[in-house]
């Protein structure tokens, strides 16, 4: 390992490279650097609207989200019919699909396992943050 790649990993920098590796069938490997990539740059827009959570539970799995992700949650996107958003029900976070209309809004998981939760004038509800990104550790 170089010392400037020990730097660059003590700094949270790391090299991105120019190639793509190929999902398929294998490609040339390629060693010229593009730039150096900070993982915050490349999934925070809007540090001061930004927060992360820590994902518990299996019913986003059809969305991509497993238990134990990190997710990237953005206060100052607007939550949107389709959007997956961090939402506080009755003092609970969950993380859910956006769904139903602006007059009967739904919360929807991705997992057939769990119904939808209804949100009403009654419901007590609270949309934290629209998820814009997650972090998984393999």
């Amino acid at each position: 390992m170089t010392t400037n790649t020990v730097k660059n990993l003590n700094s949270g920098l790391c090299p991105l490279y120019m190639c793509r590796p190929s999902a398929g069938f294998p490609a040339p490997g390629d060693d010229m650097v593009e730039q150096t990539l900070n993982v915050h740059d490349l999934v925070v827009k809007n540090p001061s609207a930004t927060f992360f959570v820590r994902v518990a539970g299996d019913s986003m799995e059809g969305a991509g989200i497993f238990d134990g992700d990190v997710l990237v949650v953005d206060r100052s996107v607007s939550p949107t019919v389709g959007r997956i958003v961090v939402v506080a029900v009755a003092g609970e976070m969950v993380v859910k699909i956006l769904g139903g209309t602006a007059s009967k809004p739904l919360l929807v998981s991705a997992n057939d396992n769990y119904e939808p939760i209804a949100i009403t004038a009654d419901s007590e509800c609270c949309v934290w943050g629209v998820v814009v990104g997650s972090v998984r550790v393999f």
